[in-house]
């Protein structure tokens, strides 16, 4: 396990957000990513909460519409990880993961691609 401080982790959060193409990070809509220490499940190392892109048809009705939630979570990466760049490596995939799926992408599609 490696110990990282939750503003360092927010900090390689916002930095793999940073290395998304800004072709596609003009794309993302109405979506908000959350740093946690854990979800439901200790095993998981991130969640997508909400409806992708390629479900979206009238979404809202036309009325505000709570954001899509991306979390990710510190501990069981760093439980996951034995150095601070093995952190860094799966905060960068676990966030692609996560956007991926803002986007339609599936797990399937996911790991065939290597990004599970």
């Amino acid at each position: 396990m490696v110990a990282v401080s939750r503003e360092r982790f927010e900090a390689l959060v916002a930095q793999a957000l940073d290395e998304i193409p800004d072709d596609l990070a003009e794309l993302m809509e109405n979506v908000a990513v959350l740093v946690e220490d854990e979800g439901d499940d200790p095993d998981i190392w991130g969640l997508y909460d909400g409806v992708p892109l390629t479900d979206r048809v009238d979404y809202g009705g036309g009325e505000m519409v709570l954001p899509d939630r991306i979390y990710i979570y510190r501990l069981p990466i760093c439980e996951g990880c034995d150095t601070e760049a093995e952190v860094v490596e799966q905060v960068g995939i676990t966030v692609i993961h996560e956007v991926a799926h803002h986007f339609g992408i599936e797990d399937d599609r996911l790991d065939e691609l290597g990004w599970s």
